[in-house]
C-alpha cells in the first residue's frame, strides 16, 4: 500500500493578498489598528509615512491636476470666446462691404487684421460676367479648382508644394511654410457641391497651422466666406 505525499502549499503571491482584501471589504474594520501602522514610502521623500498620509498626498495630487485642468479649460474658453468675437467683427466687415467687387479684398483683408494671418489669398471661379478678369479670378488651374472640391473640411499642414500656395508669393515677404486650405462652396464645408473657391491662409512658422489643430473656427469661417463671395457668381 503506498501513500501519497501531500504536496506543498503554494506561496501567497501579492496578488493574492490584493484580491483577499478587494473581496474581505470588513477586513479593516475587524483590524482597524493596522491602518495606523501600515507605513509606505512617500515619493517625494525618503522617509515613511503613514497610510493616511500617503492618502492624503495622493488627493492633493489629484486635487493639483483638477486645477491644472480646470485652469486649461479656463485659459482655453477664453481664447475661444476671443476667437468668436474676430469672427463676429470679421462678418459684421463684410456684410457692409456694398461691391462685390471689394468682397475678396476684404475677406483676405479682415484675416490678416484680425487673426493676425500673415499671409492670406482668395481665388474665386466660374464668376459673373463684370469680374472675370479681375485678378482673384486668375491663376486657379483646373486641378487647383479640383483639389478644392475634394474637400470636405479645411486642411491644415506643412506647405507640400501645393499651387494655392504660389498665390501667396507676390505678396509674401518670406515663403509660407504652414498653410490653411478653405475650400469655398455653397452651403456647408461639407456638402458635395463643387467648389467655387479656395482661401488659402500661410505662415513662414511651420507649427502655425499644424495638422493637429481644431478646425470648427476655420470651418465656420470658410462658410462666412463662402456666404460673401457667392454675390460673385
Amino acid at each position: 500500500m503506498t501513500t501519497s505525499t501531500p504536496s506543498p502549499l503554494a506561496p501567497i503571491t501579492e496578488d493574492d493578498i490584493a484580491h483577499f482584501l478587494t473581496n474581505t471589504p470588513g477586513f479593516f474594520e475587524r483590524h482597524a489598528e493596522l491602518l495606523a501602522s501600515v507605513q509606505m514610502t512617500s515619493p517625494h521623500s525618503a522617509r515613511a509615512v503613514s497610510l493616511q498620509e500617503r492618502q492624503a498626498e495622493m488627493l492633493r495630487e489629484k486635487i493639483k491636476g483638477l486645477e491644472h485642468r480646470i485652469m486649461d479649460m479656463v485659459r482655453n474658453s477664453t481664447e475661444n470666446a476671443g476667437i468668436a468675437a474676430k469672427v463676429h467683427q470679421w462678418t459684421s466687415a463684410l456684410l457692409q462691404v456694398r461691391d462685390p467687387f471689394d468682397l475678396p479684398h476684404a475677406v483676405v483683408s479682415g484675416l490678416r487684421a484680425l487673426f493676425d494671418v500673415p499671409q492670406a489669398a482668395v481665388r474665386v471661379w466660374e464668376v459673373a460676367a463684370p469680374y472675370v478678369d479681375a485678378d482673384f479670378t486668375q491663376g486657379a488651374s483646373d486641378d487647383a479648382r479640383a483639389f478644392a472640391s475634394s474637400l470636405t473640411m479645411p486642411f491644415c499642414g506643412p506647405n507640400l508644394g501645393f499651387e494655392p500656395a504660389g498665390w501667396l508669393a507676390a505678396e509674401a515677404s518670406e515663403p509660407a511654410q504652414s498653410l490653411a486650405l478653405l475650400p469655398l462652396r455653397a452651403g456647408a464645408i461639407g456638402s458635395a457641391t463643387p467648389a467655387f473657391g479656395l482661401l488659402v491662409l500661410g505662415s513662414p512658422d511651420p507649427k502655425r497651422f499644424d495638422a493637429t489643430m481644431g478646425t470648427d473656427f476655420l470651418a465656420r469661417m470658410a462658410e462666412l466666406a463662402s456666404a460673401a463671395l457667392i454675390r460673385l457668381k
